[in-house]
């Protein structure tokens, strides 16, 4: 008998560099611990605001005291929509001429973007514009929705920097592959970069030089470890980028600084009324987001921008802690290991090319921990959950920066995460001398 064939996307499909260890490791049946940073899955309770909407659904208040849970409108709750700008006014930017969209997540935000702002595959126009390395999900909707990406490549230096290419050389691969948007993402997942106000301008003028989209990506917005202000493509001003009024897109959620990744709400906001119009329009085939995950978001439409802020300097005082003894414990495990500099986000990228025998290759390794590999720390086993850089980069795999770096996400608890150096050091001692 014969069976049903899939569509050549689903027989190529393979698992997303962010989730393979997880699976790989589901698969183990010896008992092993595992701490798992290879997921941006935060540890951390959510705003007290939020906890209270959440343990109080039956009050009188609550508008699912009854038991009831409706659709809300596709656009969203006013109430969820208005905390989503409060919360970007809140850091100093003017929402006056904003419209706002409640969507799935930020990752269904980069869905509608991407098929709002990109040609088909196929077409000699409109590609996505990355710059890698990427968060990879952004490679893995375009192909879902038949979209083409291109990129350009920044570089990772010895002193753990990333660098940008020359804007002469980002125009040169505008002009051969007409991209219809460019993804910035200021507060940078994977590599812990921030992107300062300059530079965001730099690109902004790109966008209109260029007539692209501008999609911000500002997830972690707020989440940075130096004495810059906060950016964001809203502080951009038409005085500063002529033309950039009306081409603007960010991308929320509620994931991240407010550590509600599985609320599964985000927001689509733009300044061009058009787009927010079309990007509902499309939506309504999805009906609406989560009407209990907007409630209990909405809550924040009501917070003062003090009491926000005093928020954001608590995330960012639990983070930054983290992330710079573990810069100094890696090297101090593995002299000649690259680190990148703790700036902003919760992640850091390691590179092994200097110290790895040749032909390392970062997939391999991180199956490796997720399957077999095991440390014995103070009569306990573990076994360390990271992900392949190789899948942040869109360049070919002989040339792919990504096959001997890897994402650490700081999203255990502290304790864990002081296992992380000892774990990795021994993991990838074992690794080399097996092969």
């Amino acid at each position: 008998m014969q069976t049903p064939v899939l569509s050549a996307h689903f027989s190529s499909r393979n698992p997303s560099a962010i989730r393979m260890a997880q699976i790989e490791f589901s698969k183990r049946t010896d008992g092993v611990n595992v701490v798992n940073t290879a997921i941006g899955n935060i540890s951390l309770p959510m705003h007290p605001a939020m906890q209270k909407r959440m343990f109080n659904l039956n009050h009188n208040e609550s508008p699912f005291k009854d038991g009831v849970v409706k659709y809300t409108s596709t656009k969203g709750q006013t109430e969820c929509n208005d905390a989503f700008l409060n919360i970007i006014s809140s850091s100093g930017f003017e929402t006056k001429n904003l419209y706002s969209q409640i969507t799935d997540g930020g990752s269904q935000a980069m869905e509608l973007v991407i098929v709002g702002t990109c040609g088909p595959a196929g077409s000699d126009t409109a590609p996505l514009l990355l710059i890698d390395a990427a968060y990879t999900n952004y490679n893995s909707l375009a192909s879902r929705l038949g979209r083409k990406t291109v990129s350009v490549t920044r570089n990772l230096s010895e002193n753990g920097k990333f660098s940008f290419p020359d804007i002469t050389e980002i125009e040169k691969i505008i002009e051969k592959e007409k991209p219809g948007a460019m993804v910035i993402i200021p507060y940078d997942n994977p590599t812990g970069q921030f992107i300062d106000h300059d530079t965001m301008i730099d690109f902004a003028k790109l966008c209109v030089k260029f007539n692209m989209w501008m999609i911000s990506d500002e997830a972690y917005r707020e989440l940075f470890y130096s004495d810059e202000k906060p950016t964001s493509i809203w502080g951009l001003k038409e005085s500063e980028v002529p033309g950039i009024c009306g081409r603007r897109i960010s991308i929320e959620t509620a994931s991240k600084i407010w550590n509600a990744c599985g609320l599964r709400i985000g927001a689509l906001i733009t300044d061009n009324k058009l787009m927010n119009e079309k990007s509902v329009a499309e939506n309504t085939a999805n009906l609406c987001s989560n009407a209990i995950g907007q409630y209990i978001f909405g809550t924040l439409a009501h917070e003062s921008s003090e009491s926000l802020n005093e928020w954001y300097e608590k995330q960012r005082n639990y983070y930054y802690d983290m992330l710079k003894n573990f810069q100094s414990a890696m090297k101090e495990k593995l002299p000649g290991i690259i680190v990148s500099s703790p700036d902003a986000s919760l992640y850091s990228v390691i590179d092994v090319r200097n110290i790895a025998k040749k032909e390392f290759n970062s997939m391999d390794f991180v199956m490796y921990c997720a399957s077999k590999g095991v440390v014995d720390i103070d009569g306990k086993k573990y076994t360390l959950l990271i992900s392949p850089m190789c899948g942040f980069y869109s360049v070919k795999e002989k040339k792919n920066p990504g096959k001997t770096q890897m994402r650490v996400a700081y999203v255990e608890t502290p304790e864990k995460m002081e296992l992380v150096p000892t774990l990795f050091s021994e993991l990838f001692k074992k690794y080399e001398n097996m092969r």
